[in-house]
């Protein structure tokens, strides 16, 4: 197994449920997702509300392997899973009907991974 850099525990616990989810259901998505969470904290991703808005339609599934700013307006509801949250991210998702989820939420309700896409 591949050793892991980061020294927080959450990640670490995150990194390694993602690679067992892509063993276990054939999902190359989640292992690409831990690939990149395993990257070190200045090259990990971190992406806008407004580019979130303009790569997605409308009740669309994103994934951000890092964290979402509130930077920007999102015009439709989407679905968003993501390592981190700023606060006004989250209230700006909420506020046009979509939904905050974790990677843990998002791997039981899509074990596969499928029309899935990721943002950065």
């Amino acid at each position: 197994m591949k050793k892991v850099k980061t020294t927080n525990p959450e990640l670490i616990e995150l990194i390694r449920f993602l690679r067992r989810q892509s063993r276990e259901n054939k999902a190359n998505t989640w292992q690409d997702i831990a690939k990149r969470l395993a990257k070190p904290r200045r090259k990990r991703i971190v992406v806008n509300l407004s580019s979130l808005d303009r790569y997605t339609q409308k009740n669309e599934t994103a994934v951000v392997p890092g964290k979402v700013l509130g930077a920007g307006k999102i015009n439709h509801p989407i679905t968003v899973a993501a390592f981190a949250f700023s606060e006004k991210a989250e209230k700006k998702i909420k506020a046009a009907k979509g939904k905050c989820l974790s990677f843990f939420d998002l791997v039981k309700k899509n074990p596969k991974g499928s029309n899935v896409k990721i943002i950065g």
